[in-house]
């Protein structure tokens, strides 16, 4: 009755009104007698009408914005995902997206599309929006850097980094001596060419090498250290080096540049003696909180956009102001933390890749048409090499390091990246770069970010030493041991519980590895050891409930499933723990396609994710990455799916075929000798008793654990018997079977460990 009442006042209100519409507009035509009004008029069609209106829509300039931001995004994605798979770092790619998008290979051999889709009037737009994206970028960059490091361990870091700037800063001055005769805009001076082509060669991409670093898991080591430090102490130095350099250009003299650097001065010093205590009080008394009012956020972008603005005015740069909002933030870690989400996402995935197609269009490779002016290109990338690399790695030798560590340092610090592109653009802006001389620049800083890691890859197999089996791998060999993979803190328990129940009573001759990955883009150098923490308190904190040691693993991955078969393959375990619950690795892991609850199971998607057969079920949806986990790893892998597992005291183990038990029966065994649990067996058709030998070795083990072991005789399951249990052990073509049948055990079942083959 209530609901025959709402239709009829929402169809009476709705109709009444529209009907009092109608009458106003039929009044108001009367109006327009005595008006001089232009109908316009065509002789086409409506259809036709339609069609012009519709043409003219896309090329409206805010359509062609969108246009153009949704198809750099998708561009540069796909370009950062093929680099990611090749082990480079995802800049690079977007680097490659944007030159790829330019004139060098859309605009050469699809030319009416480039038009259509960059026409020259529309570039105002998207670099003024690529403008912005860079000013939060830089003011990520200067959040990231950890004034405490610089403070605390700078000593042997500030030499290197100084080092690696003056060399190459001389260097890229005597090439500018060599090439500005021919290469140099007519109207520019020798000062302002030679100073721009020696800030070209001293600049390290510290965002790119810091997440290097940590990709690589030598972010704890002596190594990572000092270069997360010298990185960061260039960064610093080159921005402030850069910053004089466009004041000397803007003023053409160093006379009249020298006011521009007194006012530069000034500001520095309000914005660290007057704003950063400012800013640190604010921090101070919101340290603790998870989120922000809007008025104090307010206030933090507010003195970005006011920095930005000074600094722009003044004349060294909107990003050099920035770069300073960003490393006068409060240093509370938390506190940064929250910022830098606030912005990231905006900064890094809509508005910087903007900014490499821009840069892309202002490429021109085509320019180079000459085997001369390669071969002026490869001198460029060899004194950029030389100055950078070499420079680096005499200084780090000359304070102490290595040999290995000190060429790993140099390959580091040649790393140049996105903060090489901002740079030559702004060099390009101010007219001291030709095109011909910014392409050949470009492709220098897309070379030497590209060479590191294969740098990085040769310098330690070179330095590789050839070890005999010491005791300690002689020992690893006689030990059990368990790697187990997790994403939070609860799936860590879970897991941690199974291999406790796997090794218990015998834990002095095994091993327990509790690992987690993360996304490189959502850790930042500075927060790691807080991250680590965070995540592992509840392992740790279980393990000491238990009673057990575990060594922990963390590390920062572009690739997490190939960096899960990696490990597993290389370390010599016995066996990989990965576990599927209520939360799994987002974008990864066995992620993206399972949507569990842990009172909600999708069987198909669970046998399909585990299993990697693409035949099982083609109508469910797919995980690459859980495939490959389970078709590269060389060990066994156990998939939890956790049901909320607080302890292991009854285990349930169906069996389909003979198979299944010489797939789990060494499992069974270190269940009965390091817990206490009752086991019960189910020959779900019978076949197992029929199957004389299986028969058998279950019989011997029956009587060898009768106290824990037995026999169900009883085929039938109900609800209220899969309550009780604690834990389903089932092979892989046990769980394909069970979901193939759509058994009804499916929506009762306990935490279940499906267990794949070994396959070494």
């Amino acid at each position: 009755m209530k609901n025959l009442r709402n239709s009829i006042f929402y169809v009476g209100i709705i109709g009444g009104f529209s009907l009092l519409m109608y009458w106003i507009i039929l009044l108001g035509v009367k109006l327009e007698t005595g008006r001089n009004l232009k109908i316009p008029t065509s002789d086409k069609s409506q259809w036709g009408e339609f069609l012009d209106s519709l043409i003219k829509n896309l090329h409206h300039p805010l359509a062609l914005l969108l246009a153009q931001i949704v198809t750099i995004i998708f561009v540069a994605r796909i370009f950062g995902w093929i680099c990611i798979k090749i082990k480079q770092p995802a800049v690079i790619g977007e680097m490659i997206a944007g030159i790829v998008m330019g004139p060098s290979l859309i605009g050469m051999y699809f030319p009416e599309f480039s038009a259509a889709l960059f026409p020259a009037e529309s570039l105002g737009n998207l670099q003024f929006l690529s403008q912005i994206g860079l000013i939060l970028f830089m003011y990520i960059v200067g959040m990231e850097i950890d004034m405490k490091i610089l403070r605390n361990k700078a000593h042997d870091a500030v030499v290197i980094s100084h080092a690696s700037i003056i060399i190459p800063f001389v260097l890229g001055m005597g090439l500018a001596y060599f090439i500005y005769d021919e290469f140099a805009p007519a109207d520019v001076q020798f000062t302002s060419f030679g100073l721009f082509a020696g800030i070209a060669m001293s600049i390290t991409a510290f965002p790119v090498l810091a997440r290097i670093v940590q990709e690589r898991g030598i972010h704890k080591t002596k190594l990572g250290t000092i270069v997360i430090t010298c990185a960061a102490a260039d960064d610093i130095t080159a921005w402030c080096i850069l910053a004089v350099v466009i004041a000397i250009v803007k003023a053409g003299s160093f006379g009249s540049a020298l006011y521009t650097v007194l006012l530069a001065l000034g500001y520095v010093f309000l914005m660290i003696r007057v704003v950063r205590p400012f800013l640190k009080r604010i921090g101070d008394l919101y340290a603790t909180s998870d989120k922000l009012s809007k008025p104090i956020v307010a206030i933090f972008f507010l003195t970005l956009v006011v920095s930005s603005y000074l600094t722009e005015v003044i004349g060294i740069h909107a990003l050099f102001g920035a770069f300073i909002a960003g490393a006068i933030m409060p240093e509370n870690i938390r506190f940064r933390n929250l910022f830098i989400e606030k912005v990231e996402d905006v900064a890094l995935v809509l508005l910087l890749p903007l900014f490499f197609v821009f840069t892309g269009l202002r490429t021109q490779i085509g320019l180079l048409n000459e085997p001369y002016l390669w071969k002026i290109a490869g001198l460029i990338f060899s004194v950029a090499v030389i100055g950078k690399f070499v420079s680096s790695a005499l200084a780090a030798k000359f304070v102490g390091q290595n040999w290995k560590d000190s060429l790993s340092i140099g390959a580091l610090m040649n790393t140049r990246g996105l903060t090489e592109l901002v740079a030559l653009n702004i060099g390009y802006d101010l007219g001291v770069l030709s095109p011909e001389l910014f392409s050949m620049f470009v492709i220098m800083a897309l070379a030497t970010t590209f060479m590191t890691g294969p740098t990085l890859d040769f310098i330690n197999w070179i330095f590789k030493s050839s070890k005999t089996e010491t005791e300690e791998d002689v020992s690893l060999k006689n030990k059990y041991r368990i790697l187990l993979s997790f994403d939070r803190p609860e799936s860590g328990r879970a897991l941690l519980k199974v291999a406790d129940g796997l090794t218990n009573k015998r834990a002095e001759s095994s091993e327990i590895t509790a690992m987690h990955f993360l996304p490189t883009e959502e850790l930042h150098h500075y927060n790691t050891e807080v991250y680590e923490t965070e995540k592992f308190k509840g392992v740790v904190e279980e393990s000491v409930t238990l009673n057990r040691n575990i060594t922990t693993m963390f590390k920062a991955s572009s690739d997490i499933d190939n960096e899960i078969v990696n490990v597993a393959n290389k370390s010599k375990h016995d066996l990989l723990l990965v576990g599927i619950g209520q939360s799994i690795y987002e974008g990864s892991l066995l992620g993206r396609v399972l949507g569990f609850t842990t009172r909600m199971i999708n069987p198909e998607k669970i046998l399909n994710t585990v299993t990697g057969k693409e035949n099982i079920l083609e109508s469910a949806p797919f995980d690459d990455g859980t495939r490959q986990i389970i078709a590269k790893s060389h060990i066994p892998v156990g998939i939890l799916i956790d049901k909320d597992l607080t302890e292991i005291a009854h285990i349930f183990i169906p069996l389909f075929n003979a198979k299944d038990w010489d797939l789990i029966q060494n499992y069974v065994q270190k269940f009965i000798q390091n817990t206490d649990a009752r086991i019960e067996i189910l020959d779900v058709e019978g076949k197992i008793m029929s199957d004389l030998d299986t028969k058998e070795k279950i019989r011997l083990m029956e009587q060898a654990a009768s106290s824990q072991l037995s026999l169900r005789k009883e085929h039938s399951i109900e609800k209220d018997y899969l309550n009780q249990q604690d834990l389903m052990l089932i092979s892989i073509d046990g769980w394909k079977h069970l979901v193939e049948t759509k058994s009804p055990w499916l929506t009762n079942i306990p935490s279940t460990l499906i267990i794949s083959e070994d396959k070494k």
